[in-house]
């Protein structure tokens, strides 16, 4: 073999894989580096060596890329939310970019790259939603933080550079709870304890705050002293849920919300409009971002005052309900019925009378549609990361639209669909990469499809 565990080598970083791992090349044989830039100069000390490649960790860095910036965050190296703490902006774009016209073309067989990346201004405190798990310490002590990179370890940390700075007075106050209080934390393990998850939502317009503990149980010992430290810790807190989650699943989130203080939503603008946001309804977490995005997937739904907007995967309604004015009328679909009711809401709560939910699956949806002989002359598709399914995109097709956008979060996913879309009879046009989630792995990407 090339090389063996525990074997130092020099290394030069060449490139980055779209998990953000750098790839140098060793006598022909692959090796990976997390936490370097292409241009770096390293020792790599060898951790995993297999047929076709090899991982390392870094030992050294001899020379250091024009790229590379002083990392600011102390458990970025344990946590696996960031990829890029470690280099520049400007480079992570350049990366992300180059990513996405990568796999649009090798897997979708587009044959032009992606148009300029989109971003916001500062990649920090963007995140309006956080999802933070709690366990306890081998020595017993109470942890909040963060996932270690694919593991279930919790990495201490009460605060994240991501997220909006409210969040961390408000675990501390969760926290605090827990520990003057006769209450457990979940265990993995055994599937016995109560605290699961602490989950936090805010408005960035409004600043309301959404406080949901979910829970391993049916309610929570001690629920006036918990409500006193969250209305007592200094934030703008509006609403406090206990979600309901007995499931042995990694799935954060369970089916039912109870709400022990406040509202069952926070409200929120977004393009102008306002919304109503419930614990279970899909929000996009960056709303900076989320204006950047929308205002490239109107552009290319280039709607007209008598065509209809078919929106599937329509969540709380926030795409489809930011187009409403330029269209005859917007037809929305997502399969929670608490979304869809939140969709609901936000239409009348800003006046949009041209705007219909349906509670279904997307392919059971567009198959209603198209026997109602509603021809949509614009379909969205915004769906989660496993992307549409065959029957999904055949029963778009068979609608015949003019124009297809489709939002995603993931670009394999995308490039996948657009392949089959090509046979449907649709090309894409255009795509652009927009950076909703600056310093992860993560790039949404919005394309034009058309037919041929």
């Amino acid at each position: 073999m090339l090389l063996n565990k525990n074997d130092e080598i020099r290394l030069k970083i060449d490139a980055l894989t779209n998990l953000g791992s750098g790839i140098g090349k060793y006598k022909e044989m692959a090796v990976f580096v997390d936490g370097t830039a292409v241009g770096d100069e390293i020792i790599a000390h060898i951790i995993k060596v297999k047929k076709n490649y090899a991982v390392g960790k870094v030992a050294k860095i001899v020379k250091a890329s024009k790229d590379r910036i002083v990392c600011d965050c102390e458990v970025a190296s344990q946590c696996g939310g960031c990829a890029f703490r470690h280099i520049s902006y400007e480079a992570e774009l350049r990366e992300k970019q180059q990513a996405v016209s990568d796999v649009m073309m090798r897997i979708g067989s587009v044959d032009f790259p992606a148009k300029e990346i989109l971003h916001i201004e500062k990649p920090e405190r963007y995140r309006n939603k956080a999802q933070i798990p709690v366990a306890l310490s081998k020595e017993g002590n109470i942890t909040v933080g963060f996932y270690s990179k694919r593991s279930h370890r919790v990495v201490a940390s009460e605060d994240c550079l991501l997220q909006m700075p409210q969040f961390k007075n408000v675990v501390s106050a969760v926290k605090k709870y827990i520990a003057e209080n006769p209450v457990t934390i979940y265990d993995e393990s055994t599937h016995k304890g109560l605290i699961r998850h602490i989950y936090l939502r805010r408005g960035r317009v409004t600043g309301e705050i959404m406080v949901c503990l979910v829970i391993n149980g049916d309610s929570a010992p001690k629920k006036e002293r918990l409500i006193e430290a969250l209305t007592g810790c200094g934030e703008s807190i509006s609403s406090i849920v206990l979600n309901i989650n007995k499931k042995d699943t990694n799935v954060v989130l369970g089916d039912k919300c109870i709400t022990i203080w406040g509202k069952d939503y926070i409200e929120d603008e977004l393009c102008s409009l306002k919304f109503r946001i419930s614990p279970l309804s899909f929000y996009q977490v960056n709303p900076e971002g989320t204006e950047i995005l929308y205002g490239k997937a109107r552009e290319y739904a280039d709607l007209k005052d008598n065509e209809t907007l078919l929106d599937l995967y329509c969540g709380a309604g926030t795409i489809g309900l930011t187009m409403a004015k330029k269209a005859k009328q917007i037809i929305g679909v997502e399969v929670i019925p608490q979304a869809i009711e939140n969709a609901k809401e936000n239409a009348e709560i800003n006046g949009i009378t041209n705007a219909r939910f349906i509670c279904d699956d997307a392919s059971g949806a567009a198959k209603t549609l198209y026997c109602e002989g509603i021809r949509p002359n614009v379909v969205v598709l915004d769906p989660p990361r496993k992307g549409c399914s065959a029957d999904v995109l055949k029963t778009v097709a068979d609608m015949n639209p003019d124009r297809v956008v489709y939002v995603s979060c993931d670009s394999a996913t995308l490039a996948r669909d657009c392949k089959i879309f090509a046979e449907l009879g649709y090309a894409v046009k255009e795509y652009t990469a927009v950076d909703m989630f600056p310093r992860t792995t993560h790039c949404e990407c919005v394309a034009l499809l058309i037919k041929k």
